[in-house]
């Protein structure tokens, strides 16, 4: 195991890198990850930015964070609180810049399947369906997505259902960053333990790797940021990722 990236580090700090200074940035529903992410970035880097919780908090001030991307604690000493309607209206303005949205099967053109898998009619699994996430993806700026497996089980040619189009911005796996150039996810950079060769292998659709490298490790400010959210390790242990 890299002493630089656990599994678990890695795609916490890499959905963190996609916020940008000064956006509105929001996670929702089982988004653990995603939460963490958003907590880390507060810590680490030196701008600032709005991060908006599906708990209705914004910019909260959490003491200690829960294990629900859900809690209401999420809304503690917030400024505001937002509504499930607030969170649609701001996509539709143009006025969300980046959304981190779950998704069951993804393809190349960042298109997601939340619905089922199998034929609609006899699934194999129903899902849960594409609640939020089909207004969101079309209409936020950019959404990321993230997947604690990386397996052409779930990063497939041809996905079983369309839930939501409109195409990821980016994708974190425990081994790999996938980002949207020119309507189609490429890669962006792998995990270094990881290979050009075993990303290929273990992807479903086709990408360009033009300019991919290793991922740069984690910065001291990164690391610090992600422990002081998990000192006991907790959430790293609960969520058992593995590169394989």
């Amino acid at each position: 195991m890299s002493e630089q990236w656990s599994p678990f580090s890695y795609i916490v700090t890499n959905l963190a890198r996609f916020i940008r200074p000064d956006e509105i940035t929001f996670s929702g529903v089982n988004s653990t990850l995603p939460m963490l992410g958003c907590l880390m970035a507060k810590r680490a880097y030196d701008w600032d930015f709005i991060y908006i919780n599906v708990a209705g908090g914004v910019d909260p001030e959490v003491d200690a964070i829960p294990l629900s991307s859900s809690d209401p604690v999420l809304a503690k000493g917030s400024p505001a609180i937002f509504a499930n309607e607030d969170f649609y209206d701001l996509c539709t303005r143009g006025r969300m810049d980046l959304t981190f949205l779950g998704a069951a099967q993804i393809d190349g053109a960042g298109c997601v399947n939340n619905s089922c898998i199998g034929d609609w009619h006899q699934p194999k699994v129903r899902l849960p369906g594409g609640g939020g996430g089909a207004v969101m993806l079309p209409t936020a700026r950019r959404a990321v997505t993230w997947r604690t497996e990386h397996s052409r089980r779930t990063l497939v040619s041809r996905l079983d259902f369309v839930t939501s189009a409109g195409g990821m911005h980016g994708i974190v796996t425990p081994i790999a960053v996938f980002v949207l150039r020119e309507g189609h996810l490429a890669l962006q950079s792998w995990h270094p333990e990881s290979s050009l060769a075993e990303i290929r292998d273990r992807t479903g659709f086709s990408f360009d790797a033009t300019g991919a490298a290793p991922t740069p490790p984690p910065t001291e400010r990164e690391r610090a940021a992600l422990a002081a959210l998990d000192p006991a390790g907790q959430f790293e242990r609960d969520a058992a990722i593995t590169l394989r």
